[in-house]
């Protein structure tokens, strides 16, 4: 009787653990999208300021508490082109993908689009859930969804059956970011039977 109690009390103390990876071109908005996403889900949590965020050289880590009992840890990855090669050293332990798009830049859309094939492409992220956010939606001028779907469009035979969605966002406003991020939690959950999270206790 102890040990079942004491079991169930274990289990009552931990949280599902996701792990997350944040890709795209640099300058996409990656890190400040991370910043938004904890200052909306971290309760407390100032923050850096949005003028203060400079371009990821490495890796960023934050932990957020999407829902009750999920924990997303969010890996933060630069974007440069000498970096990306770096990316797939992460695909064999990620449970999902948040892919940022800069739809404000159409000059490089094409070569967001193509680093994104490559890594969907890859066997160690074969059933892994992608986001791709169209970031920068508070700018006059950007690309819309639809925009960004018919270039992205290109990857759909190596997406496969998949979870993939295109979402609109602004990392600086935070408009779009909440209703992304509870996709990406629940399509987790659903997709664990692939990945399952790992049990970590509650800190």
């Amino acid at each position: 009787m102890y040990a079942l109690l004491s079991g169930l009390v274990k289990y009552m103390l931990q949280k599902d653990e996701y792990y997350v990876l944040i890709l795209g071109l640099d300058n996409a908005g990656k890190t400040t999208l991370l910043e938004r996403t904890k200052q909306l889900y971290n309760p407390g949590y100032a923050g850096i300021p949005m003028n203060k965020i400079t371009t990821t050289v490495g890796l960023n880590v934050a932990k957020v508490d999407i829902a009750d009992k999920n924990r997303i840890i969010f890996w933060d990855l630069g974007g440069q082109t000498s970096l990306q090669s770096l990316w797939n050293k992460y695909y064999e332990e990620a449970h999902g993908v948040v892919y940022v798009v800069d739809s404000s830049d159409p000059d490089r859309i094409r070569q967001s689009q193509e680093a994104f094939d490559q890594l969907v492409g890859d066997s160690n992220l074969e059933n892994v859930p992608i986001l791709v956010l169209a970031n920068k939606q508070d700018r006059d001028g950007c690309l819309s969804v639809v925009q960004v779907k018919e270039v992205f469009n290109q990857s759909a035979r190596r997406i496969g059956p998949r979870a993939c969605k295109v979402e609109p966002v602004s990392a600086v406003t935070g408009e779009g970011i909440r209703p992304a991020m509870e996709w990406l939690a629940q399509t987790l959950v659903r997709n664990s039977k692939h990945r399952p999270p790992k049990r970590r206790d509650i800190s």
